[in-house]
């Protein structure tokens, strides 16, 4: 058991969640501290390897977990998915949008790159919501979406118009839903972290060709009041905060988990 987890057990004893890009880094964390929490997961990912070694590791512990090769950017395999937790379950009680890739900096954007940053970071979590609403309705009361913005979502980003775009609108999408969903008994509620100690980091400030990526983040850590990254660990234990019963009067906010960046 991961540390917490005692404080932490059994929040989501009987439930189903169902989580994107679960294969690693902060995806892996939550599909981890969800199972441990008592829900079955079904881990999803691009690398349908990565997302059975989580399940497995996730049964191997005592949880229950399926791990299914998704690939958002893919709006028929998105919908063949949920299609998939309707017939097991009839329910769903959890869906976290954590997909995301950092795009690409800049503005000097191809077609390709601009479609694959807004179909992963926006269009899947778009669809996948639309999709589950069904199957949120049915856990009314008990039903929770989560999405994964960033700290870009609400500031700006220097480095990356195209991601905070697409993160912003995460944000915004959120609060749409949180007003339309809230009287169904659905909430719906977004984390913003800010550096986390995960592969994406190194990708998000090495984007750009002769990069001293190290430096970058080094200035980037300058700025975080706590010193440090955060650890997907951590993004987790805010996951499972929002979408436990816990935070059951909590709809409609974009929660930063950013070692103070923000308040700066």
């Amino acid at each position: 058991m991961s540390p917490g987890t005692q404080e932490t057990a059994r929040r989501l004893e009987g439930r189903i969640a169902l989580i994107t890009a679960a294969g690693s880094g902060m995806g892996r964390a939550g599909a981890l501290r969800f199972a441990e929490a008592g829900a079955h997961v079904y881990v999803t990912d691009v690398s349908e390897a990565a997302a059975k070694e989580v399940a497995s590791e996730i049964v191997d512990a005592g949880g229950t977990a399926d791990g299914i090769h998704l690939d958002v950017a893919d709006r028929q395999a998105i919908a063949d998915v949920i299609a998939r937790v309707g017939r097991e379950h009839g329910r769903l009680n959890v869906l976290y949008n954590h997909a995301g890739i950092p795009g690409a900096a800049g503005l000097d954007i191809g077609d390709e790159e601009w479609a694959l940053a807004t179909d992963v970071n926006m269009k899947s979590a778009f669809f996948a919501t639309s999709y589950a609403l069904p199957l949120l309705r049915e856990a009314a009361g008990h039903a929770s979406i989560i999405f994964t913005s960033s700290v870009s979502g609400l500031v700006g980003s220097p480095l990356s118009p195209l991601y905070s775009m697409t993160k912003g609108g995460i944000v915004t999408l959120m609060k749409s839903l949180a007003l339309e969903l809230g009287p169904q008994g659905i909430r719906v509620n977004a984390i913003c972290p800010g550096p986390i100690d995960s592969a994406m980091l190194p990708q998000f400030f090495g984007r750009e060709p002769g990069t001293d990526t190290a430096d970058l983040i080094d200035t980037f850590m300058a700025n975080i009041p706590l010193g440090r990254p955060g650890q997907p660990a951590e993004i987790a234990n805010a996951a499972l905060f929002l979408a436990s019963d816990e935070s059951s009067f909590v709809t409609g906010v974009a929660l930063p988990v950013d070692g103070g960046y923000l308040a700066k």
